[in-house]
């Protein structure tokens, strides 16, 4: 019997209104857990390298994994992956909240979506069955109408929804999938390749639940939990203030991006600060399915920016992006901006990052007053700001130029406007300074998805003996390294920790929960996987499962045609940043492609980072090596 797994996987072809099940055996879910692991096993195996990321044989692939839906706190994650259409890399974005779990209550472990239909459609999965249902009377609405038209045509308020909103149907090519009006997979434009599909949502709803192999062990880690977690600093003010609880300490350190990444400090940061949001806005917060930390906040205002708390609210990254990024301090403005986003279905760091672009552009001349149709488009005009974002939703003047991404956006602009575009491969990075955090700038440069803050935990963690590396002991991590150390030291210390983090979106586990700076400690995720599905794993393995997806999605992209030359950064981050206390700081060319070498080496890669025939033999997907060749 399986432990935590259905061992059924949806098939749904658009083109034919076909839809099958697939059956894995045991061994495929040990392989690859679920999540980015099961993704790219059905990327590679079944799409051939080439393909237009918004035509019919687009794969789309929404993946949980053997520990969604098992009552533990941060196990409630899904990832969506496709080759994405901001990148035309492997693309891939995780999302919390109660969908992920409620798939598996219905009956699948994932489902695998081709084709396109001839017209809007939305898929309707309950306890074991799917069925393809007419969309139209919802298609163009925002999202917050389409759920509450699924949910009364089906009736059953109860049903979790996965959708596009408008900026999905429009193809804008950063749009995000949405789930209850707030939970996101948000970035390289998993929301256009459903738009594409003409898929407008997927609605689940399941009253199965996991079977696990070992209920008490389960209990006893919740219960651990439970004890444990409001200890940990960084949790703790997760729960009271959620992640904009970042926003005053980046400022102090010099590190909050500001004006488009020229500095680290804003005037006024403590008017967006989460503190402030706390005290004037939130009117509540929201935990994801079984999840103690409750970090998401919802907010609400009347004026003169009218926001509905249906649509939650503001993130760290939404934070810094709609508004230091954006040299703006209103906060209003900053929240309004984010739910536009929720309700038109688009990434708020590409969003904020792709209006900042445009404001320097703005302010050296390179769009004028004409281009932007009369906006005054100056970092810290809020509402300039929040016009934009809307303008992008609807792909409306400037915006239909924006909604291309920063990178394509610069090609059609012109003029030296790339110099201003700050993205890897096509994706806008994201709000943490790589300047001062260089594994995370590493990072940005060697992400299969194109710039990923998420690939390591970040850099000032480890600058010191204690709790933070002695999390990592068990996975040989013993000594501090410095934050703008990026000599062999640091790319080992990045090369395990990516190990970690990929496997992470392999067992689609929250990392607002899990070391090496939050609760569960390594050895503990071990202990769940084996008390859910009653293997016996261990750390090796499980670090093999996120190496071997790392290096599988780094097949997918030289099968697209990437080379070593696209593991480079905007040349800002070779540039010092130009205020406050890290003034002057600025990562070395030389360094920078010296640490880009030493990773290749590090993953048994060529030196021109392509994965060796022997590393993939060794990581069991020989098979790779085959679709290499081809």
């Amino acid at each position: 019997m399986a432990h935590g797994y259905n061992g059924k996987v949806l098939r749904v072809d658009l083109s034919s209104g076909k839809i099958s099940v697939d059956e894995p055996d045991e061994v495929c879910y040990r392989r690859y857990l679920g999540g980015r692991g099961a993704a790219l096993y059905y990327l590679l195996k079944e799409m051939d390298p080439g393909v237009d990321p918004l035509g019919p044989d687009n794969l789309l692939i929404f993946a949980p994994s053997v520990l969604t839906g098992a009552p533990i706190q941060g196990a409630s994650r899904f990832s969506v992956a496709c080759k994405s259409p901001l990148t035309g890399t492997y693309g891939e974005a995780e999302a919390g909240g109660h969908w992920g779990p409620e798939l598996k209550f219905a009956g699948y472990d994932a489902v695998v979506v081709k084709g396109k239909s001839e017209k809007p459609v939305y898929l309707w999965i309950h306890d074991g069955e799917a069925e393809i249902r007419d969309a139209s009377k919802i298609w163009g609405k925002p999202t917050k109408e389409a759920q509450e038209g699924i949910r009364e045509e089906l009736k059953d308020n109860r049903i979790r929804v996965a959708q596009i909103g408008p900026a999905g149907e429009k193809l804008v090519r950063f749009a995000c999938i949405v789930n209850e009006l707030s939970d996101v997979n948000g970035r390289g434009g998993m929301g256009a390749v459903m738009g594409s599909k003409n898929l407008k949502a997927i609605a689940v709803r399941g009253t199965k639940r996991i079977d696990i192999k070992d209920p008490d062990k389960v209990t006893a880690l919740v219960k651990w939990f439970n004890q444990n977690y409001m200890k940990n600093a960084d949790v703790s003010g997760l729960n009271r203030i959620g992640t904009s609880q970042y926003v005053l300490a980046l400022n102090e350190s010099g590190a909050l991006p500001t004006r488009n990444f020229r500095d680290g400090v804003i005037e006024g940061a403590e008017k967006i600060s989460g503190e402030t949001m706390k005290e004037t806005l939130q009117v509540g917060q929201k935990a994801c399915f079984a999840c103690s930390v409750a970090c998401k906040r919802v907010v609400k205002v009347d004026g003169p920016f009218k926001v509905d708390s249906a649509y939650g609210g503001p993130e760290y990254e939404s934070i810094a992006a709609l508004g230091s990024c954006c040299g703006v301090t209103d906060l209003k403005a900053v929240v309004k901006a984010n739910e536009i986003c929720n309700a038109y279905g688009m990434d708020t760091i590409s969003a904020g990052a792709s209006v900042a672009f445009a404001m320097e552009c703005f302010e050296n001349g390179i769009l004028t007053k004409k281009d932007t149709g009369g906006i005054d488009l100056r970092f810290g005009n809020a509402e300039a700001m929040v016009k934009v974002v809307e303008m992008i939703a609807k792909r409306e003047g400037l915006g239909d130029i924006l909604a291309e991404g920063v990178k394509a956006a610069a090609e059609r602009i012109g003029k030296g406007a790339e110099k201003f575009a700050m993205h890897v491969k096509g994706k806008e990075i994201p709000m943490h300074e790589g300047r001062w955090k260089t594994g995370v700038g590493l990072g940005y440069g060697v992400s299969p998805t194109g710039a990923d803050h998420v690939q390591m935990e970040h850099d000032p963690c480890f600058e010191e003996k204690g709790f933070f590396i002695d999390q990592l002991n068990s996975i040989g991590i013993l000594e501090p390294v410095p934050s703008l150390d990026l000599g062999e030291r640091k790319v080992r210390l990045f090369t395990y920790l990516q190990h970690w983090w990929s496997l992470g979106n392999c067992i689609d586990i929250c990392l607002f929960t899990t070391a090496p700076a939050r609760v569960w400690k390594i050895p503990q995720v071990v202990e769940m996987v084996n008390a859910v599905t009653g293997w016996d794993t261990t750390t090796w393995e499980l670090m093999k499962v996120g190496e071997r997806a790392t290096t599988m999605a780094r097949a997918f992209n030289v099968r697209e045609g990437f080379t070593k030359d696209d593991d480079w950064l905007p040349e800002r981050l070779f540039q010092p940043l130009e205020g406050g206390p890290l003034k002057g700081t600025k990562l070395s060319k030389d360094v920078y492609r010296q640490a880009v070498v030493a990773y290749y080496q590090m993953m048994g890669w060529t030196e021109t980072g392509v994965p060796t025939k022997a590393k993939l033999e060794e990581l069991d997907v020989g098979w790779v090596a085959d679709k290499l060749r081809k």
